[in-house]
């Protein structure tokens, strides 16, 4: 059984965005790089040919992968005045002594170094279902961390 894609309305732009630009620029450049290889002879011992192949390869995967997710994806967001936390929700934790705040989004557009994280993630299955000023604990690679959500927009 396939695992559900889910993604924000953000998420889903980005993955379009990306597409548009592997299908209307990369794959051209690759192609330009193939032609260009084989003007240099002997497909069997030209390295540049050879490198530009896989990177075509590489290309098509890569569109058929977003083009995949952008066809099989259910669009979530979190409702605003929600009063607890679920996909698309940006919250706002204290722990240890500062503040965070993290939006909570699908798998496939976490990007934990600027506070995206995924439903899957520890912190952010901790964090689903809960309400402001509740506390979670998390278990992870560094050891415990304690959260306070101070707030859920």
């Amino acid at each position: 059984m396939q695992k559900k894609i889910i993604l924000t309305k953000d998420g889903l732009a980005k993955l379009k965005a990306d597409l548009k630009k592997m299908k209307e620029e990369t794959r051209h450049e690759v192609a330009a790089r193939i032609k260009d290889a084989i003007e240099f002879g002997d497909l069997s011992e030209n390295s540049e040919y050879e490198e530009a192949k896989n990177q075509q390869a590489f290309v098509e995967g890569k569109i058929a992968e977003l083009e995949y997710l952008i066809k099989n994806a259910t669009i979530k967001e979190g409702v605003v005045s929600s009063d607890a936390v679920d996909i698309g929700n940006v919250v706002h934790v204290e722990v240890e002594g500062g503040q965070e705040k993290f939006k909570i989004v699908g798998a496939h557009e976490a990007d934990p170094l600027n506070g995206m994280i995924s439903y899957e993630s520890p912190i952010g299955q901790a964090l689903i279902g809960k309400k402001k000023g509740e506390e979670i604990e998390v278990t992870v690679p560094a050891g415990m961390i304690r959260y306070k959500i101070t707030n859920i927009e």
